[in-house]
């Protein structure tokens, strides 16, 4: 990296921790994170965003809206909906290290991805569930107070987890989705609030679902 773009790069990762009042120690976790997402990113598809400034926006500053309107000091644990990369769930992870994660992701690529960054942010108390969603919600019993998902899969499908014989029928649902998005006709009993918020250019909402 040349002079020039180091110093962009150093004012890019300055604005952000100065911007989201992140301490050294969780700026360097994201740095690492950046890093390994566009390194791996070569061989796996985990993102089609690979400018620095275009990650911290797209990635880390997205998945920090929710403890925007959600407070993450009074829960345990979160499970991430065909998380992929680990959007939202690990950039809330390294603000809120109390947090107990379960990354349901059925991808062996993307799996191996997720091991080795929770190896090499050392973070604990992250447990990857190679399951797809309905085997998920048909054979565990995790203690989960909220499920995240950033559009992995149709909300009708997502709403399964609403069935009055499904263990996590009680738990609430985030739904990170564009600003026209709108439930299919069997999901808006579901949805209980909407919150809406400017990424960018582009305008983004919350949904968030629970059980009427």
């Amino acid at each position: 990296m040349n002079k020039r773009k180091e110093k962009v790069s150093e004012k890019i990762w300055e604005d952000f921790k100065r911007g989201q009042n992140l301490s050294d120690k969780q700026i360097e976790k994201f740095k690492k994170y950046s890093n390994t997402l566009i390194e791996w990113s070569k061989d796996i598809n985990l993102t089609a965003i690979r400018d620095l400034s275009g990650i911290i926006r797209q990635h880390f500053i997205d998945s920090f809206e929710l403890k925007n309107h959600f407070s993450l000091t009074k829960i345990k644990t979160m499970a991430d909906i065909g998380t992929g990369a680990g959007f939202p769930s690990i950039p809330l992870k390294i603000l809120y290290p109390h947090l107990k994660l379960f990354l349901i992701e059925v991808n062996k690529k993307k799996q191996k991805f997720l091991n080795f960054l929770i190896e090499e942010l050392d973070l604990q108390n992250v447990e990857i569930v190679n399951l797809d969603w309905r085997t998920f919600l048909r054979k565990t019993t995790f203690d989960i107070d909220i499920f995240v998902t950033k559009a992995a899969l149709n909300d009708l499908e997502l709403s399964r987890m609403f069935k009055p014989a499904c263990f996590y029928k009680n738990s609430t649902l985030v739904y990170l989705a564009s600003e026209d998005w709108e439930p299919h006709l069997k999901v808006e009993k579901f949805v209980f609030d909407y919150k809406f918020y400017t990424l960018g250019k582009k305008r983004r909402k919350l949904v968030f679902m629970k059980l009427p």
